[in-house]
């Protein structure tokens, strides 16, 4: 029997990984490539829809951020949903760490369902502070942020979640593994 085609399934996918791990770009990449209907739902564009009060957790991480990014879960969780009741298959990227499953897969699980396939994007160290430096804004964090993320991030391995090194991928490449992890995710769902 063939492996299931993710291109032309409906699902939800939670792309997963560190400032710079190219979640955004992949995400968008998969999402304009399909041959059925896909929405990106990105995190940090939705956090970002709050304008007057946003609290960059830059800035310190306190009770403001938490609640702004439980918020803007919640929301995308929502359109999640709503995308994949109306036959709309979605991506989401999200930075979740491994040390707070509750809060980030947990949370996903929740808000959008038990069929959201959890991948992790994860190139090396070097790869991200580059992508990093050629960001701007808010989004760009310090060497030692992205470091100390990068690090947290390396739980991933063990967790059962596949696991996508794309340090030597660029964007097509690394959509094309991603098909390749989310047909054998299809075949035998991840256990988390």
């Amino acid at each position: 029997m063939a492996a299931p085609d993710p291109a032309a399934t409906t699902l939800a996918v939670l792309l997963i990984g560190p400032a710079g791990a190219g979640k955004t770009s992949v995400a968008k990449y998969w999402a304009d490539t399909r041959r059925v209907p896909t929405a990106h739902i990105s995190l940090d564009d939705v956090r970002e829809w709050v304008r007057s009060g946003f609290a960059d957790p830059q800035t310190g991480w306190n009770d403001h951020s938490e609640a702004q990014y439980r918020l803007a879960r919640r929301t995308c969780g929502f359109a999640a949903r709503n995308f994949l009741a109306n036959g709309i298959s979605c991506i989401l990227d999200d930075a979740v760490f491994p040390d707070r499953p509750v809060v980030g897969l947990g949370g996903w699980k929740r808000h959008v369902g038990p069929g959201l396939l959890p991948v992790v994007l994860l190139p090396g160290l070097d790869i991200v502070l580059e992508r990093n430096a050629e960001r701007s804004g808010n989004r760009r964090l310090t060497d030692e942020e992205v470091a100390r993320i990068h690090g947290r991030m390396a739980g991933w391995y063990g967790s059962g979640l596949p696991i996508i090194d794309n340090s030597q991928l660029d964007v097509p490449g690394t959509a094309r593994v991603l098909d390749e992890v989310l047909a054998r995710a299809i075949a035998s769902p991840p256990n988390w």
